[in-house]
């Protein structure tokens, strides 16, 4: 997933930096499912993983956990149809680790070719309306399961060696792409890096800026 891959240098690409246990990520789906449904057939749709937060076994601190149900209050008020289950803050310990999550994608595609954005959808329901901890590898094993994955093999993928590697290779992507806070949006055309604004609210919007570089209609 090289931003310079020359082979694809010609189409115009639209780079999806995302990490899955980001609440605002969650809150785009909606919006992000309808601008792919009207972009140019030329747009190549690209994902990659952010990693918002690496590996720990530690609890959460306090703080953050008042953050980040903040920002879930935030959210509901903000984006019409979002809602998060706030059991998750009394029947867990929250750890703020999310990079098992984004390894749990990538060992997914290794499975089949739509496995990715499948558990990309199993994790989040698991943690915002199920309660369920994606730091956890039993949670992760239960995602794979629910989207029909091989478990001997995707428990296996899920702490290899050759995932670890992928998801450096995509946090150094998401680096290139000066993406540093999820979701983001990037446009490569012509050579050139652009940046969508992210709208929640109105796909059309991120379509009149992408159309806006490359000239479509």
């Amino acid at each position: 997933m090289s931003v310079s891959d020359s082979t694809v240098r010609a189409l115009p690409r639209l780079y999806y930096i995302l990490d899955p246990m980001c609440s605002w990520c969650y809150a785009f789906t909606r919006c992000w499912s309808e601008l792919q449904r009207v972009l140019p057939e030329q747009v190549q749709i690209i994902h990659v993983l952010g990693g918002l937060a690496p590996d720990t076994t530690e609890p959460m601190p306090e703080e953050t956990r008042k953050m980040i149900q903040h920002t879930w209050q935030k959210i509901e008020t903000m984006v019409p149809g979002v809602r998060f289950n706030y059991d998750f803050w009394t029947c867990n310990t929250p750890i703020r680790s999310t990079y098992p999550a984004c390894r749990a994608i990538l060992a997914a595609n290794k499975q089949k070719s739509t496995a990715g954005s499948e558990m990309l959808q199993a994790i989040q329901e698991a943690y915002y309306q199920h309660a369920k901890n994606p730091s956890l590898v039993e949670t992760l094993q239960v995602c794979a399961e629910t989207i029909g994955l091989n478990i001997t093999q995707f428990t296996s993928d899920l702490s290899s060696e050759n995932i670890d590697v992928e998801l450096k290779h995509e946090l150094t992507t998401a680096e290139k792409l000066r993406a540093f806070s999820f979701p983001s949006l990037r446009l490569i055309y012509e050579d050139k890096l652009y940046s969508v604004t992210i709208d929640y609210l109105n796909h059309q919007k991120m379509l009149n800026e992408i159309n806006a570089v490359i000239g479509g209609s």
